[in-house]
C-alpha cells in the first residue's frame, strides 16, 4: 500500500534513449528493496505529521511562482558564475577566464543553456541578447555549409559525445562490478568525461539487495602524485570557486546521462522570533560565533549530538523510537530560554526525547538542510542506474552546498555512522537509520507537496537509499576531486595574468585547452630540486629539503621532526616544544602549499613534492601545527 507523504522528492525526467533504461534499473532496485522494512519510514512520517498539525498556521509561505521559459537557464548561468553572458555588453574577461578552465562536456553544457536562454528571449521579443556564437566564436564568411552544420550547437554536442566515446585509451572505464572487491573511484578525470566514454557501453543498474553496509561496494580513491584533497584542505578563498565548477560539472554529467537537472526556486518563510529552532543556519552561526569564534556547526546541534553520543548510542531503537511530543515541545521552550545562559541541564533528559529534538531541529530549519534549490536533485540521484555515477552526482551536490549546510550535514552523518557502529546494542543498522532520517531530510514544510500518484513507495525508498549512501560513503563524498582542484589552479593562474583568448571558435578553444593540458602532462621537468620549507610558528630558521621523484610530504615532516631541537635551530614556540617532551609527533604537523596558483592547500602526506613543485613552482611551503590536534598549552 502507498501513503500520502507531505514532502517533495522530485524525479529527474528522462530525456534520451539512455534514460529509458534507467527506469528498468530503478525498478529492479526497488524490487530488491521490497524485503527491506519501510515501516520505520512511514512511522516517522506519521510522527512528523502529528508534531506539526497544530503548527500549520505558523508555516505560511510565499507563493512559489512557475518559472517562465528561459528563467531557469538564466538562474543557472548566474549560479555558474556566468551572469555577464546574459547582458548585451557585459565584461567578458571574468567569463572567459572561467570558460578557459572547462572540459569539452562542461563547455557544451554551458553552451546549451546559453543557447536555450537566447532563443527564449528572442521569442519573447525582449531586448536583443548576445548570440551564443559571440561567446564561443564567430563563423567566418568563408566557412562552407558543411562546416556551419558541424558547428551548430546540436551537432557540436553530438560530436562531443561521439568523440569522447572513441577515446578508449583512458583507464577509468569500469563497467564490470566485482561483488566484494574494492573498485577504483577515479577523481583525476571529470565525471562527465568519464560518462561520455561509457556512453555507448552498458550502464549497470546494481541491485540494492543488501540490508546493511557490510557488503556494499567498496571504492578506493587512487592517490595520484599530487595526493588527495579533502573538503577543508583548501582555503576559504579557493573553496568559494568550487561550487560554481561543481554545478557546471554536475549539469554536464546530467546532460551526458540524459537527465534534466531540476532545481527549486527558494521560498521565503516568515521570520521567527525564536533563537534556536526555526532559525536560519547562517543566523545561528553568527550568534554562536559571538560566543565561540570559528564555530562551524551550530552549538545547539553540537550539544544534541554530544548528549546522544554520551548516553544514547547504546539505547535500543534510538532515533526510531519516538519520545513524548509534549516533553519535546517543553524541552524546546526551555532550550530557547536557557541554552545560551548555560542553565539547561541535559542529564535528566530522556534520550529518545533528545533524538526527537535533533530531528525537530533539522525539520524546523527555515530552508531544508540539503537546500530548497537542490533537494530535488538529491532525491533524484536514485534514478541514476550506476552506483559509481550516483556517488559522483552526490559528491558534486555536496560540494555545491553552502558551507554552513555542508558542515552541519557532515556533523550529522558522522553521528549517524556512530549509531550504525553500535548496531549490536541499539538494533539500528544502516538501513534502519536511513529510513528514519530520510523523512527528516527530504520532507519540508517550505516546499510544495506534490508527488505523482503511485510513486510514493519508490520515492520513499529512493530517499532512504540516498541517505544510506551519504552515511556509508561520506569519506568519499567529502573529497574534492583532483580535476576540480586543477581547475581552481587554472582559474587562479588566469586571473593573475588575464588569460587572453586567441581562438574564435569553441572547437579551436577546446583543442588549445586540451593541447596545453597534454603538454603539461608530458613535461618531464628536472629530476631533483632543493627547496626551502618554512615553519615560522615553530622556528626562525628554514629547512632545506632536497627533492627527488620519491620525496613525499610525510618524508619532509619526518625529517623536520628528527631535526627539531638539533643543529642549533632557534625555536619560537618554546612552551609547546618543551611540553611535548622535546619532540613533535608527525600527526601534530601539517605541510601547507601557500601562494602561486593556490590560496592555501593542506597537503596529503602522500603528495610527491617534486611533482607539486612542477605544478606550482611559485608557492611557499610552510609547516604548521594541526588545528584539530589536541593542544598541550
Amino acid at each position: 500500500s502507498t501513503r500520502n507523504c507531505p514532502c517533495k522528492m522530485s524525479q529527474l525526467p528522462p530525456k534520451s534513449p539512455l534514460a529509458s533504461s534507467v527506469s528498468e534499473g530503478v525498478n529492479s532496485r526497488v524490487e530488491s528493496l521490497d524485503n527491506m522494512s519501510m515501516d520505520s519510514f512511514w512511522l516517522e512520517v506519521e510522527n512528523i505529521k502529528q508534531s506539526t498539525e497544530a503548527e500549520q498556521e505558523e508555516c505560511s509561505l510565499a507563493d512559489v511562482k512557475t518559472q517562465e521559459e528561459g528563467e531557469a537557464e538564466a538562474e543557472w548561468l548566474q549560479d555558474a558564475g556566468l551572469s555577464d553572458l546574459l547582458g548585451d555588453h557585459g565584461s567578458e574577461k571574468d567569463n572567459m577566464v572561467l570558460l578557459s578552465t572547462l572540459t569539452k562536456t562542461q563547455a557544451a553544457a554551458v553552451q546549451r543553456r546559453l543557447d536555450t536562454y537566447s532563443r527564449s528571449r528572442r521569442r519573447r521579443n525582449k531586448h536583443p541578447v548576445r548570440d551564443v556564437r559571440d561567446i564561443f566564436g564567430v563563423v567566418s564568411s568563408e566557412e562552407t555549409a558543411a562546416e556551419k552544420e558541424a558547428s551548430s550547437p546540436d551537432q557540436l554536442w553530438h560530436n562531443l559525445r561521439t568523440s569522447s566515446v572513441q577515446r578508449k585509451s583512458q583507464d577509468y572505464s569500469c563497467t564490470v562490478r566485482n561483488p566484494g572487491k574494492e573498485e577504483v573511484f577515479n577523481m583525476d578525470v571529470a565525471y562527465s568525461e568519464q560518462a561520455a566514454v561509457l556512453l555507448k557501453g552498458s550502464f549497470l543498474s546494481e541491485p540494492r539487495r543488501l540490508k546493511d553496509g557490510n557488503a556494499l561496494t567498496k571504492f578506493k580513491i587512487p592517490k595520484g602524485r599530487l595526493g588527495v584533497t579533502r573538503i577543508g584542505d583548501l582555503s576559504a578563498q579557493d573553496m568559494k570557486k568550487i561550487p560554481t565548477l561543481a554545478l557546471i560539472e554536475l549539469t554536464a554529467l546530467c546532460d551526458i546521462l540524459g537527465f534534466e537537472l531540476k532545481r527549486n526556486k527558494a521560498a521565503k518563510l516568515k521570520t521567527t522570533e525564536k533563537r534556536l529552532f526555526g532559525v536560519p543556519l547562517n543566523t545561528l552561526l553568527e550568534n554562536d560565533q559571538k560566543l565561540l569564534p570559528n564555530t562551524k556547526v551550530p552549538l545547539l546541534l553540537q550539544a544534541l549530538l554530544s548528549c546522544l553520543e554520551k548516553r544514547g548510542l547504546e539505547t535500543e531503537g534510538i532515533l526510531r523510537v519516538s519520545g513524548s511530543q509534549t516533553r519535546i515541545k517543553s524541552l524546546e521552550q526551555k532550550l530557547e530560554r536557557d541554552f545560551y545562559s548555560g542553565l539547561f541541564c541535559w542529564d535528566e533528559v530522556h534520550q529518545n526525547d533528545v533524538s526527537g529534538l535533533l530531528k525537530r531541529f533539522i525539520r524546523e530549519l527555515p530552508a531544508p538542510l540539503l537546500t530548497a534549490e537542490y533537494l530535488p536533485a538529491f532525491a533524484a540521484v536514485q534514478n541514476i542506474p550506476d552506483l559509481k555515477q550516483r556517488l559522483q552526482a552526490l559528491n558534486l551536490l555536496i560540494l555545491i552546498l553552502p558551507e554552513p549546510n555542508r558542515n552541519t550535514l557532515k556533523a550529522l552523518l558522522e553521528f549517524l555512522s556512530k549509531v550504525v557502529a553500535r548496531e549490536n546494542n541499539n538494533k539500528m543498522n544502516l538501513w534502519n537509520v536511513s529510513t528514519v532520517m530520510a523523512p527528516n531530510l527530504f520532507m519540508h514544510k517550505g516546499l510544495p507537496n506534490k508527488i505523482p500518484e503511485g510513486k510514493e513507495k519508490q520515492l520513499a525508498e529512493g530517499a532512504a537509499d540516498v541517505v544510506r549512501m551519504m552515511i556509508h560513503y561520506q569519506d568519499l563524498l567529502w573529497t574534492v576531486s583532483s580535476f576540480l582542484v586543477a581547475q581552481v589552479r587554472k582559474l587562479n593562474e588566469s586571473n593573475s595574468k588575464r588569460y587572453q583568448f586567441c581562438d574564435r571558435r569553441i572547437k579551436n578553444l577546446l583543442r588549445k585547452i586540451h593541447a596545453d593540458k597534454d603538454k603539461g602532462e608530458k613535461n618531464q621537468a628536472e629530476p631533483s630540486k632543493v627547496v626551502k620549507v618554512h615553519a615560522s610558528l615553530l622556528l626562525k630558521d628554514t629547512l632545506e629539503v632536497h627533492l627527488n621523484n620519491a620525496t613525499r610530504v610525510a618524508d619532509v615532516l619526518r625529517q623536520f621532526q628528527k631535526n627539531l631541537g638539533q643543529n642549533g635551530w632557534n625555536i619560537v614556540n618554546t612552551v609547546s616544544f618543551l611540553k611535548c617532551n622535546n619532540s613533535m609527533e608527525c600527526t601534530n604537523l601539517l605541510l601547507y602549499e601557500v601562494g602561486g596558483n593556490i590560496g592555501e592547500h593542506c597537503l596529503d602526506p602522500d603528495t610527491y613534492l617534486l611533482d607539486l613543485y612542477h605544478v606550482n613552482p611559485h608557492a611557499e611551503w610552510i609547516i604548521k601545527q594541526n588545528p584539530s590536534y589536541p593542544r598541550v598549552f
